[in-house]
């Protein structure tokens, strides 16, 4: 999973593709909890981007969408808000991977 790099490059990706924006941040206990498994998620659903924004860089970004807890998970499609899963809780692969399947 590559990092964000902009908010140019946020607005770009919500427009243009298929996307899991994965809110998180280097502190975040329960960010590091999900790292092992998210290759295989992002191998599991192939047709989303994956993209880490890292929540203390963007925290702009995060006010804008309302993400005040972390981990947490925003996808577009087709330009739109297809679905959220945002909360300061832990996740496990399961509630990923059903969030996600729910999307397809």
């Amino acid at each position: 999973m590559r990092d964000l790099q902009s908010i140019e490059e946020f607005q770009a990706l919500k427009v243009t593709e298929d996307v899991v924006f994965l809110f998180t941040a280097g502190w975040c206990p329960d960010c590091h909890f999900i790292d092992p498994f998210m290759p295989e998620i992002e191998e599991e659903y192939k047709s989303f981007t994956f993209i880490s924004v890292n929540r203390d860089q963007f925290i702009d970004i995060c006010a804008e969408h309302d993400i005040y807890g972390i981990p947490s998970f925003l996808v577009f499609k087709n330009g739109m808000e297809a679905g959220r899963f945002v909360s300061k809780d832990r996740k496990t692969k399961e509630e990923v991977e059903t969030f996600l399947t729910q999307l397809l």
